[in-house]
């Protein structure tokens, strides 16, 4: 049997400000690839594995609210199966927008009925195809549309490193699930920072990939500019790096050169560009700024060349950007039915996404021009790239902010202003296609 995030959010918040499942069990602290060789020379078992995530994960999530739904009963009997994977047997959780077999999906939001998938969701089929064992759904903002992961009328997901700051968002469960050492790695998507901004709260690894890369979720394929793809949030480099030879061997896009499996540091000098102004036109805040100004000297210390540049693309990206984002709000709501049952009642959204929903409302006829220039900046980033290998910029404009900063109950012009001010640099790679990793 499997419950709901809403359940376990009954349960006891811990008193500390920083919480933790790392023990001295199976799991250790080890990551993927450590554990998936650990089960290759059988020195642990994919039960004891599960075992002890399902240990960690009633442990802390009292505290975390990072777990949408349960199913160990599940998660126990396939642990007992033959494995075939880059990552056979080990743990994991995969975001609650993502269908599952027997499972249903909420995308977060009290709008949608709770129905069971009838199958797996083709990215759920590449990300299943790593090998891993589902214990459960991590938790979202209501369809991913905040970069913090909380609710209106529920508790936030916790970041582990410290209760009362936000863990980004949208897959805020996920990176809370792996920073905190319930998994060592956990599905994640990505429209305009979801994987970045969470990876970049939690101190994890978040790679955004090239578009098309891996299979293309359902409900991204409709949309008339594809600003979404699936992924991980993970504690090694190296673990995302097998992970992505792991769903190429699943899948491969043939139009795209084949990344193969990277390690070490590469040999060549490379020219990065500096880029610190937002898309807004702000600097980040002062400790934000003194971190990318940190890791500039120390790759430039390594030989390679660092090149001040700015954002490449129109002033009006912004205010595109904002207005697809509200479309899609929009049309959640006006297709609701038709996409998630007759039972969808849109009445039941947050503040937020009614408000979203209503500014596109108010300036729908700007879409098929705002359409046209964030079609048009894969062309400006081409161009920019030119003469750059790279591009090194902040993540967010500021530190991670406290719960309730970013919240829904938050009025929303207030609200609209802060996100604008703080994810301000993630959603150029979203519209342009191109790959970024935090």
């Amino acid at each position: 049997m499997f419950f709901s995030g809403e359940e376990a959010c009954e349960a006891e918040p811990m008193k500390s400000t920083q919480i933790h499942a790392f023990d001295d069990d199976a799991l250790g602290t080890h990551d993927a690839v450590a554990l998936a060789d650990m089960l290759k020379r059988r020195s642990v078992s994919p039960s004891e594995l599960v075992e002890a995530a399902i240990t960690r994960a009633e442990r802390v999530d009292g505290g975390l609210s990072a777990i949408q739904l349960r199913d160990y009963v599940k998660a126990r009997a396939v642990a007992e199966l033959p494995h075939v994977g880059i990552f056979a047997g080990i743990p994991s959780f995969i975001k609650d927008n993502t269908n599952i077999e027997g499972w249903p999906t909420c995308h977060g939001s009290g709008a949608v009925p709770s129905r069971l998938a009838k199958k797996d969701g083709s990215f759920a089929q590449q990300f299943l195809s790593l090998g891993v064992v589902l214990l459960g759904k991590s938790r979202l903002p209501e369809f991913g549309f905040n970069c913090t992961t909380e609710f209106e009328h529920a508790d936030p997901c916790r970041n582990p490193w410290h209760t009362e700051y936000s863990c980004g968002g949208s897959s805020g469960g996920s990176a809370a699930l792996v920073a905190s050492g319930v998994v060592p790695l956990a599905h994640a998507n990505d429209g305009g920072g979801s994987i970045r901004i969470p990876a970049a709260c939690c101190g994890l690894v978040g790679l955004k990939s090239t578009r098309g890369r891996f299979i293309t979720h359902e409900m991204a394929k409709s949309l008339p500019l594809n600003v979404v793809c699936d992924g991980v949030v993970s504690r090694s480099v190296r673990d995302t790096a097998h992970a992505v030879v792991g769903l190429e061997r699943y899948w491969r896009n043939l139009k795209l050169p084949e990344v193969g499996l990277v390690e070490g540091p590469g040999k060549r000098k490379l020219r990065i560009g500096l880029m610190m102004h937002s898309l807004v036109g702000q600097m980040p805040c002062e400790q934000t700024r003194s971190a990318v100004d940190s890791i500039a000297k120390l790759l430039e210390s390594e030989g390679h060349s660092i090149v001040p540049v700015s954002q490449p693309c129109k002033s009006t990206f912004s205010s595109d950007f904002g207005n697809y984002w509200g479309m899609l709000a929009f049309v959640t709501g006006r297709l609701g039915k038709r996409e998630f049952g007759k039972q969808f009642d849109r009445s039941k959204f947050d503040g937020f996404t009614k408000s979203l929903g209503g500014l596109f409302a108010k300036g729908w006829a700007k879409t098929p021009f705002a359409l046209v220039r964030l079609h048009r900046t894969a062309q400006h980033f081409a161009k920019a790239m030119k003469e750059l290998d790279a591009v090194l910029s902040p993540v967010v404009g500021h530190v991670t902010p406290k719960l309730g900063h970013l919240s829904p109950q938050v009025d929303f012009e207030q609200l609209i202003v802060r996100l604008t001010q703080y994810a301000s640099y993630t959603p150029l790679n979203n519209a342009n296609g191109s790959p970024a990793i935090s």
